[in-house]
């Protein structure tokens, strides 16, 4: 009792620091409907995580870029999403997030099953890796990718995607499976999203217009990126559409965005 009354009297007075002003607040919700649209009673949990979330993370821009409190709250609100039920200790094994203005080229070196080595560059809206930092490009975060605001085909969300990765790697490396209570429930996870994926990639190989990424046919673990940015930022129509990723995701989340 007095271990978890000292936890919460901590909380609060973190939460009292970092609070965060109104028009600060509604400027984001206002920047990303997907989470105004949620219900007063998440908004407020939400808004007490992101306080905790930015009193335990360090922001540090790159190249001169200025991480001023409207970037950290538009991070901080879009991350703590996917944690609303699940609560902030899931995010415990980074502190640093690194941003960048704009997209970041890495150089790629990989070896095929023949042995062969192959090195490109690749552009990057964002990155997770094990132990932290996650890497995000502001402009890529900036504007809303709400497709019932912009009438896109398909879901865009890079915090989220990393985020989701984040979630992903709790239990080591990232595969698709986020860290769950049994080898029961991880065996049925398993046969869920791998019949899923399979069909996903049937729909991106014949050319089909998807809600979730295309980018998710790349691999299981990306697929899982890139269904939960469209669980958390267009749940009716993934719902529709992805009707057995959508209960998947719900309960492991713990929550119903679609209701």
């Amino acid at each position: 009792m007095i271990l978890k009354a000292l936890r919460e009297w901590r909380e609060q007075r973190a939460v009292e620091r970092h609070a965060i002003p109104e028009p600060l607040w509604q400027l984001t919700l206002l920047r990303y409907p997907f989470l105004a649209r949620r219900s007063s009673a998440d908004l407020t949990e939400l808004r007490r995580l992101c306080s905790l979330f930015l009193a335990a993370k360090e922001f540090h821009g790159v190249d001169g870029f200025e991480v001023t409190d409207e970037v950290a709250l538009a991070v901080a609100a879009q991350a703590c999403l996917p944690v609303l039920r699940l609560g902030l200790s899931w995010y415990d094994g980074f502190v640093g997030i690194v941003m960048h203005e704009g997209e970041v080229v890495a150089q790629r070196r990989i070896e095929d099953e023949d042995g062969i080595v192959h090195e490109y560059d690749e552009e990057l809206a964002g990155e997770a890796m094990e132990g932290g930092p996650l890497m995000l490009a502001w402009n890529a975060i900036a504007v809303s990718n709400d497709p019932a605001e912009f009438g896109k085909d398909e879901v865009y969300n890079v915090v989220i995607h990393e985020f989701a990765h984040v979630i992903d790697m709790r239990d080591g490396e990232a595969d698709g499976v986020p860290p769950l209570p049994g080898t029961e429930e991880r065996e049925r996870w398993i046969a869920v999203i791998d019949a899923e994926w399979e069909k996903f990639c049937e729909r991106v190989d014949a050319g089909e217009d998807t809600l979730v990424d295309p980018y998710g046919a790349e691999a299981v673990e990306e697929f899982f990126a890139v269904a939960v940015e469209a669980f958390f930022v267009a749940p009716a129509a993934m719902r529709a559409e992805e009707p057995a990723m959508y209960e998947l995701l719900a309960g492991f989340f713990r929550q119903d965005p679609a209701a």
